[in-house]
């Protein structure tokens, strides 16, 4: 694990790096060792490069920019276009009450106010009275 993950760091670094400075950095004991190593990663789909054994080197393969792309803006837009649509629909969802029905949930809050003072009132006026009785 700890040597592919320094052959992902050299094949990032390095689009070209001869196998025995893999040997170096990867501090293997021999060139055949680093070249069975890169071999296997490239196998393994850790890197995406090329031996070439001739030559004595490894050679990384073209690392494609995503965000050159118009692939990034459209997706972008289309979150924006989905929260932008989740929004109008709350606001067209919410319902305002009418002002007239305002009026009337006053009045009736009013009345109800009013009643349960009255009730209040009577019942202190009850127990005012029973106190005077039993003296």
């Amino acid at each position: 694990n700890v040597i592919k993950a320094g052959m992902r760091k050299i094949n990032v670094c390095y689009s070209k790096i001869s196998i025995e400075d893999v040997c170096a950095r990867l501090k293997l004991d021999s060139p055949q060792d680093a070249e069975f190593v890169i071999a296997k990663s490239i196998r393994d789909g850790v890197i995406d490069a090329v031996l070439n054994h001739e030559g004595g080197y490894v050679s990384s393969n073209e690392f494609f920019d995503s965000y050159a792309t118009v692939e990034p803006s459209n997706a972008f837009h289309n979150r924006i276009a989905f929260c932008l649509n989740i929004y109008n629909d709350a606001v067209c969802a919410m319902r305002f009450p009418d002002k007239q029905d305002d009026l009337e949930n006053a009045k009736a809050h009013r009345e109800r106010l009013k009643e349960e003072q009255e009730l209040a009132q009577t019942l202190a006026d009850e127990d005012d009275d029973e106190d005077d009785d039993g003296f």
